[in-house]
């Protein structure tokens, strides 16, 4: 049986402590702690679907972040986040191609046609079919995009 995500996690900080590899170690105490508050604040154990859901929204962050710093010109912040968004990706789903997402998204948008959805309402039952299938593995506002594009 493999290990949980959280076990993973937290053999992978004892290795980065033991290899004196700052940044590393650095961005999986802060994942480790964001962890920690979702189980306190909610009082119970995550699973890693869970734990995966907390890293997307942690590498979200960052890339939200590198953004923002590239814009300002503070390309050593742009770095250091780059950094850490590329140490949140190993613990991620191998992403899905876009032939994968463009299937998805156009058996989603067949489904709903089926079921009677038309224009705006198609959107909001594609993309609860196609969270379930791509969640983790694609970068959902681009698939939202992409969705508003095929269906327009």
């Amino acid at each position: 049986m493999s290990t949980s995500l959280k076990t993973r996690l937290s053999e992978d900080t004892k290795t980065a402590m033991r290899a004196r590899d700052t940044a590393r170690l650095g961005t999986l105490r802060l994942l480790q702690a964001a962890i920690k508050q979702v189980e306190v604040d909610k009082r119970i154990e995550l699973s890693d679907d869970d734990i995966i859901s907390i890293i997307e929204k942690q590498a979200k962050q960052r890339r939200e972040s590198i953004q923002a710093f590239e814009q300002a010109g503070r390309t050593e912040s742009a770095a250091q986040e780059k950094a850490e968004l590329e140490v949140l990706q190993t613990y991620l789903p191998a992403q899905a191609d876009q032939a994968e997402i463009n299937a998805v998204l156009d058996a989603a948008i067949a489904q709903a046609q089926a079921q009677g959805a038309q224009g705006p309402a198609i959107m909001g039952k594609a993309m609860a079919q196609i969270k379930a299938q791509l969640a983790g593995r694609a970068d959902m506002a681009a698939v939202s995009a992409l969705l508003k594009q095929k269906i327009a």
